[in-house]
């Protein structure tokens, strides 16, 4: 069960904090670059980015179906936050499968083919998504390190 729960916060890390560090930080300091240089950068932050997500998705649902199974039996079992945690977690994945298969593959081609405008347009498409699932990543870690005490 350890190893399950470790997996599963590293998992969660991974992914909140990555969105957190994009958001935040590496955002604002994007911002002055030229646009060509900006778009550049964030097609290789992103393309380095993504592979974790994947990794991260995968430690989650394992270690999180896991863990629901060993430690309570099964989603009976499981008291509520586990399956408020569980529905945030799943629309953060939607989400994320919209992102990587829509504008991500048409952020890539406009940077590829240097169309700068179409290439702006689809990554703030991406902020937008990314600001959404960091909220709601922000949330589900707060409901997965305080549910057991409401």
């Amino acid at each position: 069960m350890g190893l399950l729960v470790a997996l599963h916060v590293l998992a969660a890390m991974v992914w909140v904090g990555g969105m957190f560090f994009a958001y935040v930080v590496l955002r604002a300091a994007a911002g002055p670059l030229e646009p060509a240089l900006r778009l550049a950068l964030w097609h290789r932050v992103f393309g380095r980015f993504f592979p974790w997500v994947w990794a991260s998705i995968v430690l989650l649902l394992v270690s999180g179906y896991g863990m629901l199974l060993q430690y309570f039996g099964g989603f009976a079992g499981a008291p509520l936050h586990i399956h408020v945690m569980q529905a945030m977690g799943l629309v953060m994945m939607l989400l994320f499968l919209h992102l990587f298969f829509v504008p991500w593959r048409r952020f890539g081609r406009a940077v590829a083919g240097n169309a700068m405008a179409e290439a702006a347009k689809q990554l703030d498409q991406i902020r937008r998504i990314v600001a959404v699932n960091l909220v709601l990543g922000l949330l589900t870690v707060i409901v997965g390190s305080s549910g057991r005490y409401w």
